[in-house]
């Protein structure tokens, strides 16, 4: 499978859209985190980040190399993410979870 992808030089046009999914997935991912868990789930996207980051300093193969640095930073990113939705829902972009109490 990598012979085909370097012969063809298709790396990057998988990392690019490996990419584009791993970003498009986490979207909803935070939407539903704040929904269910609030603020407080942003510990669990930080040890996803630092154990993407420890995978893709240990794999060899550069494309999933590649592709977990990328988990591991919109893991990062996704902790802003979560408390960015939390001021969405707020100001009544997202609905409330009827189920939890909320700071504001």
């Amino acid at each position: 499978m990598m012979d085909f992808l370097m012969e063809y030089n298709l790396s990057g046009l998988v990392i690019g859209i490996c990419t584009f999914l791993i970003i498009g997935l986490f979207h909803p991912v935070v939407v539903k985190a704040e929904y269910y868990w609030g603020t407080k789930c942003w510990w669990i996207f930080l040890l996803l980040g630092v154990i993407g980051v420890l995978l893709s300093l240990l794999v060899e193969n550069i494309l999933f190399s590649t592709l977990l640095g990328v988990f591991a930073f919109s893991s990062f990113w996704t902790i802003k993410e979560v408390f960015e939705q939390e001021e969405r829902v707020k100001k009544g972009w997202f609905p409330k979870n009827p189920n939890r109490t909320y700071k504001f």
